[in-house]
């Protein structure tokens, strides 16, 4: 029988085990919303089980991380997360400035505001830049998503706008996004044949964790907010990416990891109506905020593995170039 080259297909696409699969699932969050629920069972659980499937994802990556890296881990992941919080803040103070907190009013930025930017830089897409890490990374910098994860949520956004609400970061979620690394990491080291076993499966589930990523995302967002919400997406990965990059690079990185946190996670959606439940005065703002920061999910979500592929491939070269002769 002859044979349908499918995986090499794939693969010539930039992030292709990632981007493909995404689409895929997008397309049909798109056109044809009904279809999981009316298959139901598995082909139901296919779509909508991304959590579950990035769970055991971090168990996974967990078991391949030697304990000896933690450290690695640690600096790593708190050098993003300063990086992407810190740009975020240098942001909505330039912004706040100009802006305050209602949107603009009129003309082609009507609907911008600083709750948008703010919230739309301040989460990354963990689902998105682990699954990168995993194909383009090492396994250490899979698991500094373990720091960024206290992107999560409304806190940082609150604090970057200077608006008085949740003050505490609730323990249960995080111990919660941390146990499935760290029980990996201790199945891992107390048994080098369970790391192998364990981490043989993290490429594999990388396909079906974007389907299910992809299958959260409605492209009719992004035809909605315009032109506006393509290039807020596109400046968040610019505005992002660039301090990333570097702090990267600076941790003794190759750039690839600071790069595949350029995005947008889609929880961020719902940050700007928490914002306006948490102080009024950002209630107008929250109406376009919302749109806006949805469509720049799916943008960044396009975006970031492109650049983040061109990144991987550019250190590939400049490894290959500075190898000694034999």
């Amino acid at each position: 029988m002859a044979q349908i080259y499918i995986k090499r297909a794939i693969e010539r696409v930039p992030g292709g085990m990632m981007i493909v699969p995404l689409l895929a699932g997008a397309l049909v969050a798109t056109f044809l919303p009904n279809m999981p629920k009316f298959f139901g069972s598995f082909t139901s659980a296919l779509f909508t089980g991304a959590l579950p499937i990035l769970a055991v994802f971090y168990v996974c990556m967990g078991a391949s991380i030697d304990v000896k890296a933690t450290p690695y881990l640690l600096k790593k992941g708190g050098a993003l997360f300063a990086a992407k919080v810190g740009s975020a803040i240098v942001v909505g103070i330039v912004l706040g400035h100009f802006l305050g907190e209602q949107p603009v009013a009129s003309g082609f930025f009507a609907g911008i505001s600083t709750l948008a930017v703010v919230a739309a830089m301040n989460d990354t897409n963990g689902g998105l830049y682990m699954a990168l890490m995993g194909q383009y990374g090492r396994s250490e910098e899979v698991g500094a998503y373990t720091i960024m994860s206290l992107e999560s949520g409304p806190f940082l956004t609150m604090v970057t706008l200077g608006v008085a609400g949740l003050s505490a970061f609730p323990w249960q979620t995080l111990v919660g996004s941390i146990l499935p690394l760290a029980l990996g990491m201790l199945l891992g080291n107390l048994d080098r044949e369970m790391r192998d076993f364990l981490a043989r499966a993290v490429p594999v589930m990388i396909p079906f964790f974007a389907l299910a990523l992809g299958a959260g995302l409605d492209l009719h967002k992004v035809w909605q907010a315009g032109l506006l919400g393509i290039g807020l997406g596109v400046i968040v990965v610019i505005l992002t990416g660039i301090p990333l990059y570097l702090i990267d690079r600076f941790t003794g990185g190759t750039g690839v990891a600071g790069v595949a946190a350029a995005n947008t996670a889609g929880n961020a959606a719902a940050v700007p109506a928490l914002i306006a439940a948490a102080n009024p005065v950002y209630t107008e703002a929250a109406k376009s905020a919302t749109l806006l920061v949805a469509a720049c999910v799916v943008v960044t979500a396009i975006v970031s593995p492109l650049l983040t592929a061109a990144v991987a491939k550019r250190v590939g070269q400049r490894r290959l170039i500075e190898k000694p002769a034999q």
